[in-house]
């Protein structure tokens, strides 16, 4: 079970998770989770930057959040959809290996389409992993059935109203610092590259004011928002902020 991890996060493209839940991240793995980061896709098919510097950036993201791992399945940018089911089983044998109690993944809805359709990916692969009659092998050994027991989706662009916030006052900075390893992404007023919806400091300035607002409706600096495939139980109503 050495492979386990508490929280798998996974993003169709590199960045993905750091701006939707990168705070979340950092503040769990300081709280003790033991977390990992799955991107699907290389990015190839962004207008700034290039594969090979996603993957650097992607790295030293890595590294400065202090996942456990951090993998890229090399799936097709652009393209990934939902009932594709190469792309299904190449997850189910990761949600195997890793066995997460809890998948971060994309927005349901958003503007980038690869996102709503890696949400639902991602979402049917963790169900089919726990089917026992769907084999599976990774790295020569047969693997036995999983399923996580919740599967949560961050906000990314569009203001998708959360089921929950998570409190990430103390780490707005850090979620920043991750965020903007990106550097060939975002925000740079010496960048000759084309700019983009997201290059902008506009953009940018978002990601802390979306953050502020979130906050804001459970009284708190900052938080960042999810939704459930599920109902959210608790065993104490104290357990409410």
């Amino acid at each position: 079970m050495t492979n386990k991890v508490d929280i798998l996060a996974i993003g169709v493209h590199p960045d993905d998770v750091e701006l939707g839940c990168g705070g979340t991240i950092i503040k769990h793995i300081d709280l003790g989770f033991s977390v990992g980061v799955i991107d699907l896709t290389q990015g190839e098919l962004g207008t700034r930057g290039s594969a090979e510097i996603r993957a650097k950036e992607a790295a030293n993201s890595a590294k400065i959040m202090k996942v456990k791992f951090r993998e890229n399945l090399g799936f097709e940018d652009g393209f990934v959809t939902p009932n594709n089911k190469d792309y299904q089983i190449e997850i189910v044998k990761r949600i195997r290996k890793y066995r997460p109690d809890m998948v971060l993944c994309n927005a349901i809805d958003d503007r980038h389409p690869d996102h709503p359709r890696a949400a639902e990916l991602v979402s049917t692969a963790c169900f089919l992993s726990g089917l026992k009659k769907i084999e599976t092998q990774f790295e020569g050994n047969t693997q036995a059935s999983f399923r996580p027991k919740q599967v949560l989706h961050y906000i990314q662009w569009k203001p998708v109203n959360p089921d929950f916030v998570i409190d990430i006052t103390g780490y707005i900075s850090a979620k920043m610092d991750v965020v903007m390893a990106y550097s060939s992404q975002f925000f740079d007023p010496n960048s000759k590259e084309a700019e983009t919806p997201i290059s902008s400091k506009q953009f940018i300035d978002s990601v802390t004011y979306r953050a502020q607002d979130l906050g804001r409706i459970i009284g708190v600096d900052y938080a960042e928002g999810f939704t459930s495939d599920k109902c959210i139980g608790l065993d104490r109503l104290d357990q409410l902020l």
